[in-house]
Protein backbone atom coordinates (compact mmCIF):
# COMPACT_ATOMS: atom_id res chain seq x y z
CA UNK A 1 0.00 0.00 0.00
CA UNK A 2 1.66 3.14 -1.22
CA UNK A 3 1.40 6.36 1.00
CA UNK A 4 -1.60 7.94 -0.49
CA UNK A 5 -3.90 4.94 -0.69
CA UNK A 6 -3.32 5.02 3.36
CA UNK A 7 -3.80 8.70 3.86
CA UNK A 8 -7.13 7.95 1.97
CA UNK A 9 -7.70 4.92 4.33
CA UNK A 10 -6.91 6.48 7.73
CA UNK A 11 -9.43 9.34 6.48
CA UNK A 12 -12.12 7.16 5.63
CA UNK A 13 -11.41 5.30 9.01
CA UNK A 14 -11.73 8.77 10.80
CA UNK A 15 -14.85 9.41 8.90
CA UNK A 16 -16.68 6.42 9.90
CA UNK A 17 -15.59 7.26 13.31
CA UNK A 18 -17.36 10.42 13.12
CA UNK A 19 -20.27 9.25 11.64
CA UNK A 20 -20.29 6.39 14.21
CA UNK A 21 -20.09 8.89 16.91
CA UNK A 22 -22.76 11.30 16.07
CA UNK A 23 -25.11 8.39 15.70
CA UNK A 24 -24.50 7.39 19.31
CA UNK A 25 -27.60 7.81 21.88
CA UNK A 26 -27.78 10.79 24.40
CA UNK A 27 -26.16 9.99 27.75
CA UNK A 28 -22.96 10.54 29.81
CA UNK A 29 -20.81 6.93 29.02
CA UNK A 30 -22.02 7.62 25.45
CA UNK A 31 -20.61 11.14 25.15
CA UNK A 32 -17.43 9.99 27.11
CA UNK A 33 -16.40 7.03 25.22
CA UNK A 34 -17.71 8.78 21.65
CA UNK A 35 -14.83 11.60 22.42
CA UNK A 36 -12.41 9.18 23.25
CA UNK A 37 -12.69 6.99 20.24
CA UNK A 38 -13.43 10.29 17.90
CA UNK A 39 -9.78 11.58 19.30
CA UNK A 40 -8.06 8.59 18.61
CA UNK A 41 -9.50 7.91 15.43
CA UNK A 42 -8.84 11.31 14.20
CA UNK A 43 -5.32 11.24 15.59
CA UNK A 44 -4.78 8.34 13.39
CA UNK A 45 -4.61 10.13 10.00
CA UNK A 46 -2.85 12.65 11.54
CA UNK A 47 -0.21 11.73 12.43
CA UNK A 48 0.04 9.46 10.09
CA UNK A 49 0.55 12.54 7.69
CA UNK A 50 3.03 13.60 10.34
CA UNK A 51 5.11 10.42 9.84
CA UNK A 52 5.62 11.34 5.99
CA UNK A 53 7.52 14.65 6.84
CA UNK A 54 9.96 12.67 9.15
CA UNK A 55 13.25 14.65 9.59
CA UNK A 56 15.31 11.08 9.64
CA UNK A 57 14.84 7.30 9.95
CA UNK A 58 14.08 7.99 14.08
CA UNK A 59 11.85 10.29 13.71
CA UNK A 60 9.94 8.49 11.05
CA UNK A 61 9.60 5.53 13.48
CA UNK A 62 8.92 7.43 16.30
CA UNK A 63 6.02 8.95 14.58
CA UNK A 64 4.52 5.52 13.56
CA UNK A 65 5.03 4.78 17.01
CA UNK A 66 2.45 7.32 17.96
CA UNK A 67 -0.04 6.00 14.89
CA UNK A 68 -0.25 2.36 16.55
CA UNK A 69 -0.71 3.62 19.84
CA UNK A 70 -3.49 5.31 18.79
CA UNK A 71 -5.26 2.81 16.12
CA UNK A 72 -4.60 0.07 19.08
CA UNK A 73 -6.43 2.87 21.82
CA UNK A 74 -9.36 3.27 18.76
CA UNK A 75 -9.63 -0.81 18.95
CA UNK A 76 -9.69 -0.52 23.07
CA UNK A 77 -13.00 2.18 22.56
CA UNK A 78 -14.84 0.30 19.93
CA UNK A 79 -14.52 -2.31 22.03
CA UNK A 80 -15.83 -0.61 25.38
CA UNK A 81 -19.11 0.42 22.92
CA UNK A 82 -19.62 -3.21 21.99
CA UNK A 83 -18.96 -4.96 25.62
CA UNK A 84 -20.92 -1.77 27.28
CA UNK A 85 -23.78 -2.60 24.91
CA UNK A 86 -23.71 0.93 23.73
CA UNK A 87 -23.75 -0.09 20.42
CA UNK A 88 -24.09 -4.11 18.69
CA UNK A 89 -20.66 -5.59 18.31
CA UNK A 90 -22.29 -6.54 14.69
CA UNK A 91 -22.79 -3.09 13.75
CA UNK A 92 -18.77 -2.97 14.94
CA UNK A 93 -17.62 -5.67 13.42
CA UNK A 94 -16.24 -3.92 9.83
CA UNK A 95 -14.96 -0.48 11.96
CA UNK A 96 -13.18 -3.20 14.31
CA UNK A 97 -11.76 -4.99 11.36
CA UNK A 98 -10.25 -1.58 9.22
CA UNK A 99 -8.65 -0.79 12.93
CA UNK A 100 -7.21 -3.78 13.66
CA UNK A 101 -6.12 -4.03 9.55
CA UNK A 102 -4.57 -0.22 10.19
CA UNK A 103 -2.74 -1.14 12.73
CA UNK A 104 -1.21 -4.37 11.22
CA UNK A 105 -0.29 -2.19 8.32
CA UNK A 106 1.85 0.34 10.59
CA UNK A 107 3.36 -2.20 13.10
CA UNK A 108 4.63 -3.58 9.69
CA UNK A 109 5.96 -0.39 8.74
CA UNK A 110 7.25 -0.09 11.78
CA UNK A 111 9.10 -3.33 11.03
CA UNK A 112 10.90 -2.43 7.68
CA UNK A 113 11.25 1.12 8.41
CA UNK A 114 13.61 -0.40 11.68
CA UNK A 115 15.76 -3.16 9.47
CA UNK A 116 16.36 -0.46 6.57
CA UNK A 117 17.92 1.68 9.44
CA UNK A 118 19.70 -1.04 11.14
CA UNK A 119 21.58 -2.34 7.72
CA UNK A 120 22.50 1.26 7.08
Amino acid sequence: MNEQQMIARTRDFALRVIRLVNSLPPGRTEEVLGRQLLRSATSVGANYRASRRAKSPADFISKLAIVEEEADECGYWLDLLGASGVIRHKRLAALVAECDEITAIIVASIKSAKRRRAVK
